[in-house]
């Protein structure tokens, strides 16, 4: 599992912590069965948007009241993955910790805190039979500067190379920023493939970032994205 560079400085070391403690806000069902979907929305099948890329079947839609994420914004999400709403407000604070509370301070910071953003949901691929997750990041009202709050984003990451930008129009009609670039793990000694986009709203910016425990997985968890970018429009 993906995390963030925080206080511990290494996001690989808090990533192998994180893994052994079977991830900070939901995995997959422990007899690997794949469960129902986010909401009721109907499956289409597997196809290209119309940029060419593929997309994923549809499961379910997040983002509007009473789903099972409510954000800014709302998508859809692939079939099969599952998601689930992180409430930072309620994780341990570095500040206020003390003895070994601080070492899980330190990996609550640096899971849910990017930059200006926030994480709000993730949407994880294991029930789909990926490991990697869908994370949706949010920032306060009055910073929509879409482009600014990625490049932040990305800024925060350490290790990172190779980063391209560019603009685009989701299927529902939001600008946005999206980001390609590669995280290297000096810990694993590896480098990896991750992909993010950003866009503005009344209520904030909105970031979805896609990573993946390498760049296999995240070619193969690329389609969920992709519907996520075709579909996203202000909630």
């Amino acid at each position: 599992m993906q995390v963030r560079v925080g206080t511990l400085g290494s996001r690989a070391m808090v990533a192998a912590l994180v893994a052994l403690l079977g991830g900070c806000a939901g995995s997959a069902d422990g007899d690997g069965k794949k469960p129902a979907s986010a909401s009721a929305d109907a499956g289409d099948a597997t196809a290209g948007g119309a940029d060419g890329k593929r997309t994923a079947a549809r499961g379910g839609t997040i983002g509007a009241a009473g789903s099972a994420c409510e954000l800014p914004v709302s998508f859809a999400v692939a079939e099969h993955w599952k998601a689930k709403s992180v409430d930072a407000g309620k994780e341990p604070s570095t500040s206020a910790a003390g003895g070994d509370d601080d070492l899980a301070g330190a990996v609550a910071d640096a899971l849910l805190r990017q930059g200006p953003v926030t994480a709000a949901c993730e949407i994880d691929a294991k029930p789909a039979g990926n490991i990697g997750f869908l994370r949706v990041w949010t920032g306060k009202p009055g910073n929509a500067d879409a482009a600014g709050v990625l490049r932040a984003f990305v800024a925060a990451e350490d290790n990172v190379s190779k980063a391209k930008y560019h603009t685009f129009r989701t299927g529902g009609g939001v600008d946005a920023v999206e980001v390609e670039y590669l995280y290297t793990s000096k810990l694993l000694d590896e480098t990896k493939k991750e992909s993010a986009f950003a866009v503005g709203t009344p209520d904030g910016p909105v970031v979805l970032h896609l990573g993946g425990m390498d760049t296999q997985e995240h070619e193969e968890m690329r389609p969920a994205y992709e519907l996520a970018k075709r579909t996203l429009r202000l909630a």
